[in-house]
C-alpha cells in the first residue's frame, strides 16, 4: 500500500502568546509590567513538531481538536501555511481552541519560562478524532502532549499498535505532567508500542521513577529496557540516547539562542526525519539536536525552523560519540 504521508502526528495545536523576559517575579495587583518582546505565534507539541517535519521536507498531517473560533481559524491557518495537512484537525462545535501564554526568564543557558495553558478541546480529543487510514498509510506516526489529552491517552497503546501492524515507526513526547503523577499505568502498555521516546532530562528522571537526584543516562537507560529507544534532551549539555544496548550522545552545537521555546519539539522533527532517512542513531542524534539549536534563533516555535539542507550542513563535523 502506498503511503499517503510520511508522518501524522497526533496531538495539540494552538496559539502562544510569548512574552519576555521577565526579570522580577511575576506581579499580581493589577500592576503592569514591561518585557522586551512579545509574539503571538503557533503553539502545541505536536504542531510545532508537525511544522518542523514539514519544513525538513516530509509529507506530514496532524491530526487534534481546535475550537470554532478566531484562535481555531489562527492555527489552521498557520499550519497550512507552513505545508501540514490539516484535514484531519478537528473542529469542536462547543468547546474553544486551546490557549498558551509563555512567559520566558533570562537569555542564554539559564533561561527559563512559565507555562500557562487554557486546555479547551484538549478534553474532548479522543480516537474518534483519528482517521484509520492515516495511521495504516503512514510511515510514522507521533504522539505529543500525552498529559493533556486523556482521552486520547487512553486509546493511544491501541493506535500506535495498529500502526505499527501496517508497518510504521511510532514515537512520543510525553512532555510534562501537570497533576505530576506520570501515570506509570498508561506508561507501561504504551512504551512497548512506541519505537522511540522523547523526553527531556526532567521527563525522563520521572517516567523512569528515579527522582531528581538520578541521571539522564540513568533514566534513559531504565526506560529503553522497557522497549523503546530512549532519547533525551539534554539543554545546553546537548542530547543522550540508549537503545538498550548503549548510550549515545551529542554535544550539539552553540548557537545564540533568542526564544527556547518549541526547541524540544523541533528536535523531535528532526530525529524523526533522520530516521525516516535511515540515518544511523549516533547521526539521527545529531541531526535532532541542531534542529532543535537553531530553532531558537527567533521568537516563537517555528519562524527559525531549518530546512534539510541548512540542518545537514550544521552536522559536518563528527559531534556524535559513543559510550
Amino acid at each position: 500500500m502506498p503511503h499517503s504521508h510520511d508522518l501524522v502526528v497526533l496531538g495539540d495545536a494552538n496559539p502562544d502568546v510569548v512574552v519576555g523576559p521577565l526579570d522580577e517575579p511575576l506581579a499580581f495587583g493589577q500592576r503592569e509590567q514591561l518585557v522586551g518582546s512579545g509574539a503571538l505565534t503557533l503553539g502545541g507539541s505536536a504542531a510545532i513538531t508537525a511544522c518542523g517535519a514539514a519544513r525538513l521536507g516530509l509529507s506530514v498531517a496532524l491530526v487534534g481538536r481546535v475550537g470554532d473560533d478566531e484562535a481555531g481559524h489562527f492555527v489552521r491557518d498557520a499550519l497550512a501555511a507552513r505545508g501540514v495537512d490539516t484535514a484531519a484537525l478537528g473542529v469542536d462545535p462547543e468547546l474553544p481552541t486551546p490557549l498558551t501564554v509563555v512567559v520566558t526568564r533570562g537569555d542564554g543557558p539559564g533561561s527559563d519560562r512559565a507555562i500557562l495553558t487554557s486546555p479547551g478541546t484538549l478534553a474532548s480529543t479522543s480516537s474518534s478524532d483519528v482517521p484509520p487510514g492515516l495511521l495504516t498509510a503512514a510511515r510514522h506516526v507521533h504522539a505529543a502532549s500525552y498529559f493533556l489529552m486523556p482521552r486520547l491517552a487512553r486509546t493511544l497503546p491501541a493506535l500506535l499498535r495498529t500502526a505499527r501492524c501496517h508497518g510504521a515507526t511510532t514515537s512520543l513526547d510525553t512532555n510534562d505532567d501537570p497533576a505530576g503523577r506520570w501515570d506509570p499505568d498508561g506508561m507501561a502498555a504504551l512504551l512497548p508500542v512506541t519505537d522511540f521516546l522523547l523526553p527531556n532530562a526532567a521527563e525522563a528522571l520521572a517516567l523512569a521513577g528515579t527522582g531528581s537526584g538520578g541521571s539522564p543516562a540513568e533514566a534513559a537507560a531504565r526506560l529503553a529496557a522497557r522497549g523503546p529507544v530512549t532519547v533525551v534532551k539534554n539543554g545546553a549539555d546537548g542530547a543522550l540516547a540508549h537503545d538498550g544496548r548503549g548510550l549515545v550522545h551529542t554535544g550539539g552545537i552553540t548557537v545564540t539562542p533568542r526564544d527556547t521555546v518549541g526547541a524540544g519539539d523541533s528536535f523531535d522533527a528532526g530525529f524523526i526525519a533522520a530516521n525516516l532517512a535511515g540515518l544511523p542513531l549516533p547521526e539521527a542524534l545529531e541531526l535532532a539536536s541542531v534542529c532543535g539549536a537553531l530553532s531558537t534563533r527567533a521568537h516563537g516555535g517555528t519562524p527559525a525552523q531549518p530546512t534539510w539542507e541548512e540542518a545537514r550542513a550544521h552536522t559536518a563535523a563528527p559531534l556524535a560519540t559513543t559510550d
